[in-house]
This record gives structure tokens, sequence and C-alpha cells, in this order.
């Protein structure tokens, strides 16, 4: 009998350990739900947007039933947010990205590593000139300039002139004094002509000339550029005297004659001219003579006549106006005579 019992006992043992463990188990007829769907974009929508800039479209995305534990990586949305997208408006092309540097492109056009074509110019010095001048496509470094005159001041330009914004207040074309009144033996009486007009016009600069050490001399008074040397070649016509000055501007001399124009870096200058009779005149004092030229430092003077670039056109014959520089006689007369040569530079 008693083996009968134990044998009851173990069987409802067992049958109860079995509920226990179908009950710690949980309730086999309520599953979990569903995992949840959402819209994200692809790996194959982000990779497109990096190669070829595409926009793209989020797709439908199931998530696992077990997600990864937070902190372990980003969200597709999270990556996408952080990609370059395409700008045709402020994207760099080539030609604004510095020659042989590399860059990511962003434009439509021109998506994708790219290699910059940008000239690089490094420091670049802009002369100023008579007409404007291009400034290169390209990188400037800073480290370049645009170069300065110390005479561009309003003193050296001519009345009304405007250079680079500077108003000219030098008065060209204006009668100079006389300087009567410094001849020796002569005195001013008040009332007398003199005493009033010989004070009129603008005064002469001290000194007059300046010698520019290099074969010219600058008149302060006109701001016209001499050849030091006013004797470079010996009398000649007037047409010769023409092509006189062309070839000092082609080798610097004249008549095979060095004339010592070395103003230009070590080299001849290649404006000069023959003067016209007014500017020929402006070197003149009346109250001197033989030479009537106030006290300079120009060499080879000759008290003689001194050919003028300005024709008289009311003549009969080819005629041309003359200075003499022995007593400031201004006259015409035929181009064939042989009278002196003297370059010049500047002015009108």
């Amino acid at each position: 009998m008693r083996s009968k019992y134990i044998l009851i006992a173990v069987s409802v043992l067992v049958a109860t350990a079995a509920v226990a463990l179908v009950v710690s188990a949980g309730n086999p007829g309520t599953p979990p739900g569903p995992p949840e769907t959402t819209s994200s974009y692809t790996l194959e929508a982000i990779f497109n947007r990096l190669v070829t800039g595409a926009a793209g479209m989020p797709s439908t995305f199931t998530e696992p039933i077990s997600s990864p534990l937070v902190g372990t990586g980003h969200t597709l949305d999270e990556i996408m947010s952080v990609a370059p997208s395409v700008d045709d408006t402020n994207g760099a092309a080539q030609l604004q990205v510095l020659t042989g540097r590399t860059a990511w492109g962003l434009t439509s056009g021109g998506w994708g590593l790219m290699t910059g074509t940008m000239p690089d110019n490094s420091a670049v010095v802009i002369t100023p000139a008579t007409t404007n001048q291009t400034i290169a496509t390209g990188y400037h470094d800073g480290s370049g300039y645009v170069e300065g005159d110390a005479d561009l001041v309003a003193s050296k330009i001519v009345s009304d002139t405007v250079i680079f914004g500077v108003v000219g207040t030098y008065p060209w074309g204006a009668v100079p004094k006389t300087g009567a009144g410094d001849i020796a033996g002569y005195t001013e009486e008040v009332g007398e002509d003199g005493h009033v007009n010989m004070r009129r016009g603008v005064a002469w600069p001290s000194p007059r000339f300046t010698d520019n050490g290099d074969g010219t001399v600058i008149d302060n008074l006109t701001a016209l550029i001499w050849l030091k040397n006013a004797n470079c070649p010996s009398a000649r016509n007037w047409s010769t005297a023409l092509s006189d000055v062309t070839q000092l501007n082609t080798d610097g001399t004249m008549n095979s004659n060095d004339c010592g124009d070395t103003s230009n870096s070590g080299s001849h200058q290649t404006d000069w001219r023959l003067p016209n009779v007014r500017e020929l005149f402006s070197l003149i004092d009346l109250s001197d003579y033989n030479p009537a030229l106030p006290s300079s430092p120009f060499t080879g003077v000759q008290s003689n006549k001194y050919w003028s670039s300005t024709t008289h056109v009311q003549s009969t014959f080819p005629e041309a106006w003359f200075v003499s520089l022995g007593n400031g006689l201004v006259a015409p007369d035929e181009k064939d005579y042989d009278y002196y040569v003297w370059p010049v530079r500047g002015g009108q």
C-alpha cells in the first residue's frame, strides 16, 4: 500500500511543476505586438546623394523586433541630415578654387571631388597708366600693391585736371611774372605801369630749374622736362630736327650723338618731342640775354635760334616758328634753315 501512495504523490508533484513552468513562461495566447513601420532614407539614397547630389526620397522601413542598444550608431535620417546637398547658388566652381587644391563640389554640374583651376598670381604690382588696365583673373595673396608717385599732388597737376582723384591746382598756361623789377639799375616807381603789370602773373619758383641728375632738367614753373644738353646735335633744318627727336626716342642719340639721357633706369626715355612755340618761349627770361634764360643747370645753350614744332600756317612758304635764346625773339622762318634742337617731355 505504501508504494501506491508514493507513486500518486510523485505524479501530483510533476503535474504541479509543469503548471508552474507554463505560468512562468507567460501566456502563449497573447504574443507581443508587431514591429513598427516608419519612413526613412535608404543607404542607396544616401549613396546617390553623396555621389550625384540627388535629393532622394525616403522609403518605408519596418524596424526589427529587437532594437540596437542606445548609443551604438546613428539613424539613417541623422546621416542624411549631415550629408551635403546641391547648391547651385553658393557652391564653388573649379575656377574659384586655387589651382592644384582639391575641394568637394556642390553644384549640379560639378558635384563631387574636384581640383581647382584658379591661377595663383601671388603678389601683383599695378603701375598706373594713361589707359585702364585689366586685373588678371586669379588669386592675389595680398602682398602686392599699386605703385604710388610722390608727384601725384595738386600743386604739380595742371589746373582743372584730375589724375587718380587728385584735382590739379597748377596754373597751366598762366603768364609768369616778367621779373623786370630784378633788372640791375631798374627802380619801379609807384604809379608806373610796370609797378603793377610787372608784378602780375605766376611767381617764379625758387629754384626755377632742378637738375634731375639723369641728363634731364625739370622746369618747376611749367613742370616740363628738358634735355639737359641744349645742343646735342648741331643746327639742322626743321624736318631733320623732327627726325632727330624720333631717333632720340629710338636709341637715345640724335645724329649719332649720345645725349646723356639716363632717366629711364639707365636707358633712354621714349616720349621726347620738339617743343611747341609757347613751351619754348616759357624758358625765356627777358631780363637777361645771350642767353635770355634765368639761372639754370643746362649745358650747351646756344644764344641762337631754336626750332619749335609749331608750323606757321598763314605763310605761303613752308615755315615754322622759332625762338631765339639770344634775346627772346619769336618769329617764323622757312623750314629749310638750320636752327638748333632742344627736346622736351611732358606738358600738353
